[in-house]
C-alpha cells in the first residue's frame, strides 16, 4: 500500500505535472537561470469540499556538494496546518546536473506522519539506456539497494518539471505526444505528454496564456491511465506551469501557480483582469 505523503508529494511533482538528454538538446532553457523561486498552492477535493493541502517551493541554483554536480534544483513540499492535524508532510526533492544539464543524482528526504527515510538515485549515461542505481534507506535499514536500467528519455520526480520547462516551445504541434520514464524506489514508471493546443486559465483576477498538455500515468495511484492529469505552461520565455489537474483514486488535485521571483524573463503570460 503506497503511503500517503507519496501520494501528495507525489502529485506535486509528478504533474508539474519539471533534466532529460532529448528535452536539452531542442532547448538550452534560458528558461531558468540560478536564484530562481517558485511557488505553489497544492488543493484536494473529495466531494465538495476542496481543501489547501501544502505549499510546494521550487529553486534552482549553483550546486558545489555532489561530484561533478554543477546545478541543483530542489522542491520542498509541506503541509498545511490542517493536513498536518492528521498526516504531517516535510519532504524535500532536490536533482543534480552537470554542466552538460545531464542529471547525475537526485535525492528523496522523506518526513511524513512520524515515518523518515531517503531516496538516493545516482544516473550513468550511456548509448541508449541510462542506468540508475536506486537506494533507500531509513534510520534502521536499508530497504532497497537496485539497479535499473531504462531506454529513452529517463528521470526522477523533480526531472518531470524540470523535462516540461525545457521544451522548445517555438516547435510545438498539436498532437505532439512525448513519452517519458520516471525512476522511483524498485520502478520504473512510464508518462506520456500530449501537447493540445494553447489556452487561457482564469484565477481570481488575473488570467494567463498558457500551453495545454494532457498526461498519461501508468501508475495505480491514479484513477485511469488515459488523461491521468492536465497541465497549463505559461506562454512565455519562462514556460512556468501555472495549473496542474488530476484525478486520484481518493479524489481530485490541483496544483496553482502562487509567485516567483528572479524569473529568467518577465512573466508575460500573466495578465490582470480589469474590472
Amino acid at each position: 500500500m503506497k503511503r500517503k505523503g507519496n501520494i501528495f508529494c507525489g502529485m506535486a511533482v509528478f504533474m508539474l505535472c519539471l533534466c532529460c538528454r532529448q528535452a536539452v538538446a531542442q532547448n538550452r532553457a534560458e528558461t531558468m537561470m540560478h536564484g530562481e523561486n517558485v511557488a505553489y498552492d497544492v488543493y484536494f477535493k473529495w466531494g465538495l469540499i476542496m481543501s489547501r493541502a501544502g505549499d510546494a517551493t521550487f529553486s534552482y541554483d549553483r550546486d558545489s556538494t555532489e561530484p561533478k554536480a554543477s546545478s541543483q534544483y530542489r522542491m520542498l513540499f509541506k503541509s498545511t496546518k490542517f493536513f498536518d492535524s492528521f498526516y504531517k508532510i516535510r519532504d524535500t526533492l532536490s536533482a543534480y546536473y552537470n554542466d552538460n544539464h545531464e542529471l547525475l543524482y537526485s535525492r528523496k528526504n522523506t518526513d511524513e506522519g512520524g515515518y523518515y527515510s531517503v531516496d538516493r538515485l545516482t544516473f550513468v549515461h550511456g548509448g541508449e539506456n541510462t542506468r540508475i542505481h536506486s537506494l533507500r534507506y531509513t534510520p534502521s535499514r536499508v530497504k532497497i539497494d537496485t539497479v535499473l536500467t531504462a531506454e529513452g528519455d529517463v528521470t526522477d520526480l523533480l526531472g518531470v518539471v524540470y523535462y516540461l520547462r525545457r521544451l522548445d516551445r517555438t516547435k510545438l504541434r498539436s498532437g505532439t505526444a512525448y513519452p517519458l520514464t520516471i525512476a522511483i524506489g524498485r520502478d520504473l514508471v512510464r508518462i506520456q505528454f500530449t501537447y493540445r493546443g494553447q489556452s487561457i486559465v482564469e484565477r481570481g483576477n488575473v488570467k494567463y496564456n498558457t500551453h495545454y498538455f494532457v498526461i498519461d500515468i501508468y501508475d495505480e495511484a491514479f484513477e485511469s491511465t488515459k488523461t491521468s492529469a492536465e497541465v497549463w505552461i505559461g506562454d512565455d520565455d519562462n514556460f512556468l506551469p501555472v495549473k496542474v489537474r488530476s484525478k486520484l483514486k481518493i479524489g481530485y488535485a490541483e496544483v496553482h501557480y502562487k509567485g516567483a521571483s528572479s524569473l529568467a524573463h518577465p512573466l508575460k503570460c500573466r495578465i490582470e483582469i480589469k474590472k
